[in-house]
């Protein structure tokens, strides 16, 4: 095996060339002092070079990892579980300490968070899943607030510097050229910005274009293993009535022909793409997207027309969802994988037409603010893409986009409020109530731009559930002194 690869920071000019969208200068920043742009992306993991990667098992391979050491792990549906568990296992057996294991939303147990990893291992997320949430609440892990769009500037601005990258790949083609699969996002900056390169070789991880390329001389490390792809907590269940009755609102009334949509995975997105069915010429532009997009495209819905960047392409950043999903991204043209600071990027989101950004949240208050990363002062999952995609929708190019924020209008666990009087102790503003345009529950839609704060108590309060109005308007009349109306 050859020695680690020095590999060359990436350092983006955020100045966009509007009247040059696909422009890109790939010379590299160490011979050329031209600046790098959005539109440029890392030719450095993609560059053959003259070296093999060292062929090994996962148990041998993870044993370049020391004390001390940054390791990433890349997410979603690509998480090395593997490579994770004999890392885990090496850290106890070796007597290993102060590892940092850094990544976004990872899929598996995590047992390097488990109590007694404690002094060998400590977890640094930049998006959280249920699998670290224990451990940050115990103090055992750690959490970075942070926009997916700035993720990769951790490592090209040296914030986080990896010793050790793990990743997991398709099989090399007969160029030697990987994919990253399903999950591009940060994992490219994660790369070429790793002292050491780990591979977790799977025959299952769909071949994927646009960013995903890395060539297999830029391992140090590989490990042919195949295993099956998480799906998350996809299930395929069908939305429930309120679900359902929120994907038809927005469907019939704010998304329109011609639309380029984000949105993520989970029964809400679900619902949406089920009511779609009868519009045409729609595009997907997203960090992520849900298995509903196949019927879509199937159908014809969804071709990407109209689209002024990528035309005629699905843009991703990461996935996960039922194998039928991994089986229809494999090796098709029409999907491409980009750098998170690519699809997350306000100017680039801004530039579609008619923009309609879809998320969710935790909670929202009587004037407008967005909890989606905390439950009171418990950390839940992150600040992910909603701001990146709520912002860019608002500032849309034609004046068109619409930014959504969709909700059951009570939690169906605790059956409380999702629409409060004011947010719980601790918990943290993801969208702040100037970004909010359009709030949707089951009962309707708020239109809250523009609104001053009793309009905005008064719409937000008829689209609470019923049984909840009455307590929200004397809340909101003992916070405002006023009556909430339109």
């Amino acid at each position: 095996m050859a020695a680690p690869v020095q590999r060359l920071s990436l350092r983006f000019n955020k100045v966009l060339n509007k009247t040059n969208w696909g422009a890109s200068t790939i010379s590299s920043t160490k011979h050329s002092n031209k600046p790098r742009t959005y539109f440029t992306y890392s030719p450095e993991i993609a560059q053959p070079l003259q070296r093999e990667p060292k062929w090994t098992t996962a148990e041998e391979a993870v044993k370049c990892i020391k004390s001390g050491d940054t390791v990433f792990l890349s997410g979603a549906a690509s998480t090395p579980i593997t490579l994770a568990k004999a890392m885990t296992d090496h850290g106890k057996s070796s007597g290993l300490k102060d590892i940092v294991v850094c990544h976004m939303h990872t899929e598996g147990e995590a047992p390097y968070t488990s109590e007694d990893c404690k002094g060998i291992f400590r977890s640094l997320s930049f998006f959280m899943a249920g699998n670290v949430r224990k451990a940050v609440a115990e103090g055992r892990s750690d959490c970075i607030p942070i926009f997916l769009s700035e993720i990769p500037l951790l490592f090209t601005r040296k914030i986080v510097k990896p010793d050790v990258c793990m990743i997991q790949v398709s099989p090399p083609d007969e160029h030697g050229f990987c994919s990253l699969g399903t999950s591009v996002d940060c994992v490219r900056a994660a790369c070429s910005n790793s002292k050491i390169i780990i591979a977790h070789v799977n025959t299952n991880m769909p071949r994927t274009f646009g960013d995903a390329l890395i060539h297999s001389s830029h391992f140090d490390y590989a490990v042919k293993h195949d295993v099956d792809l998480p799906t998350g907590h996809h299930t395929g269940k069908p939305p429930s009535e309120a679900e359902a009755k929120i994907g038809q609102l927005i469907g019939d009334n704010l998304v329109e022909d011609g639309a380029t949509l984000q949105m993520g995975i989970g029964s809400i997105p679900d619902a949406v793409l089920a009511a779609l069915k009868n519009h045409k010429d729609l595009g997907i532009h997203s960090e992520m997207f849900a298995g509903g997009v196949i019927d879509l495209v199937k159908q014809g819905a969804i071709t990407n027309n109209k689209k002024t960047l990528n035309q005629g392409k699905i843009i991703s950043s990461f996935l996960i969802g039922p194998k039928e999903l991994y089986d229809f991204v494999d090796n098709n043209p029409f999907i491409e994988m980009k750098v998170v600071d690519y699809t997350n990027n306000r100017s680039i989101i801004a530039a579609h037409p008619k923009m309609t950004a879809i998320n969710s949240c935790i909670e929202v208050d009587l004037t407008g603010q967005v909890v989606s990363d905390s439950i009171g002062t418990r950390m839940f999952s992150g600040f992910g893409g909603q701001l990146d995609f709520i912002r860019g929708a608002a500032e849309g190019f034609d004046g068109r986009g619409k930014p959504i924020i969709a909700m059951q209008s009570i939690n169906p666990k605790t059956k409380e409020s999702k629409i409060v009087p004011t947010i719980k102790t601790g918990a943290g503003v993801v969208t702040t109530r100037a970004h909010v345009h359009y709030v949707v529950t089951e009962h309707g839609i708020a239109y809250l731009f523009g609104k001053s704060l009793r309009q905005r108590a008064h719409a937000l309060i008829s689209i609470a559930h019923p049984e909840h109005r009455e307590a929200l308007e004397k809340a909101a009349f003992d916070r405002l002194k006023v009556m909430p109306s339109p």
